[in-house]
């Protein structure tokens, strides 16, 4: 199989559950607390979880936030490929969920910043590899430029898939393009698909299908395109044509990491040859079981999503 790369950030999630948020100025009293190891991990771990080699190629502290994402990587089998930064603690994201599941993120910036073309090196990718980029990691000179000089580099067999984030949207154009123009698979939520039609002057369609057909044209040569809509499951767009990939509505209680379980699902699918479209269903059963638990490592394993699909999960 080959093996699933991750160059984003690695953060320590602080997960507060709360009634509501507060006014400014205002406090709100949470009703638990828990540390977690998230962002780039809670790929990581879904991919691991469906049988992928998986390989951290990002920063990590020397501290305790460090040490938790260590282990939290560790426990999966997960490949952390770079030394530890010296003298500096792995960030944390503060993540308040209400009960509706809806989160808002507060993040702070740590050693998870601070990488180079020398550190993602040591991750060695080679053909048939899946390297991840986040476009949070676009959006800061310290993380951007050794990227932008680094992807051109890679084996022209390696596979570079963009989740783009909130951020890509708003960052430069000649930063989009530079990213764009090494992108093989586009991963997004539909707003974010949405967000970056409008940032290059494009018509919006409003269906899940056209929005993602209207994507793929940004990416370089036969680049897939893949748009989530939450439960509503998702589009892929390969080959030239554009599929709906109906999902699996459930009832949530944590929908942080819902994204980044789907793409890790999704991508080590993909590193084990399953055809995109399946891969897609499987991704989108993961996500919906994902929706059901609470906090970010809790992604289903390969061997539930099938019982959940031989279930007859609508």
């Amino acid at each position: 199989m080959s093996r699933v790369i991750h160059t984003g950030q690695a953060l320590v999630d602080v997960v507060v559950e709360v009634p509501d948020l507060p006014d400014r100025g205002q406090n709100v009293m949470a009703s638990s607390a828990t540390d977690y190891a998230g962002g780039a991990v809670t790929v990581l771990v879904a991919a691991a979880r469906f049988g992928a080699d998986c390989v951290h190629a990002g920063a990590h502290g020397t501290g305790p936030h460090g040490d938790l994402v260590r282990q939290a990587l560790d426990r999966e089998g997960i490949a952390a490929s770079a030394a530890p930064v010296e003298d500096l603690d792995t960030g944390i994201c503060v993540v308040m969920v209400e009960p509706s599941a809806e989160r808002t993120f507060v993040t702070t910036l740590g050693a998870e910043r601070r990488i180079s073309v020398g550190s993602l090196a040591t991750s060695a990718p080679g053909a048939g590899d899946v390297v991840c980029v986040t476009g949070f990691s676009l959006a800061l000179d310290t993380t951007r430029d050794p990227l932008l000089a680094w992807l051109p580099t890679l084996h022209p067999d390696v596979t570079v898939v963009l989740d783009p984030g909130a951020a890509f949207a708003g960052l430069d154009a000649d930063v989009r393009a530079a990213m764009l123009e090494v992108t093989d698979v586009w991963s997004s939520n539909a707003e974010e698909a949405e967000d970056v039609l409008r940032a290059v002057g494009d018509d919006v369609p409003t269906d899940l299908s056209a929005l993602t057909t209207a994507v793929a044209p940004l990416l370089r040569g036969d680049a897939v395109a893949i748009v989530r809509d939450g439960p509503e499951g998702c589009a892929v767009h390969v080959g030239g044509e554009t599929t709906y990939v109906p999902g699996f509505p459930q009832t949530p209680v944590d929908t942080n990491g819902a994204g980044d379980t789907h793409t890790g699902a999704l991508l080590a699918e993909v590193a084990a040859g399953t055809p995109w479209d399946e891969g897609c269903r499987r991704a989108n059963a993961a996500a919906a079981i994902k929706v059901t638990r609470r906090g970010p490592e809790s992604a289903p394993t390969a061997a539930e999503v099938d019982a959940f699909l031989a279930s007859g999960a609508r």
